[in-house]
């Protein structure tokens, strides 16, 4: 069984006000991400969920989204992960990230 532990306190980034999460993943790069995680169904390797940018630049993009409370960080095996706050963020904001995925996959041509 794979050992998993969550880096940081969940507490410390509740989901944030609406205008937050809507900055938050208004980005492209953030967009991408958020709609990656989503359609993983569970955490993913932060490598694979960015192409086209620098570790120090996915980097803040995590920082930005976990700040914001769609995101928390942990750690499988040694490996760091990302895992959207699902379940969190739609009892904050209800239908938010189904809507927002769904658009971002049409865009991408996945509906």
């Amino acid at each position: 069984m794979a050992a998993e532990a969550l880096v940081g306190d969940p507490s410390a980034h509740p989901v944030a006000p609406l205008q937050q999460v809507l900055a938050a993943i208004h980005d492209p790069v953030r967009l991408e991400i958020v709609r990656r995680l989503h359609n993983a169904g569970g955490p993913m390797q932060c490598g694979a969920l960015y192409d086209g940018i620098n570790k120090s630049t996915a980097t803040h993009h995590f920082k930005v989204l976990r700040e914001a409370g769609v995101t928390e960080r942990l750690v499988i095996d040694g490996l760091t992960y990302q895992r959207l706050r699902r379940e969190q963020v739609g009892a904050a904001i209800p239908g938010l990230l189904e809507s927002v995925v769904a658009g971002a996959n049409r865009e991408a041509g996945l509906s």
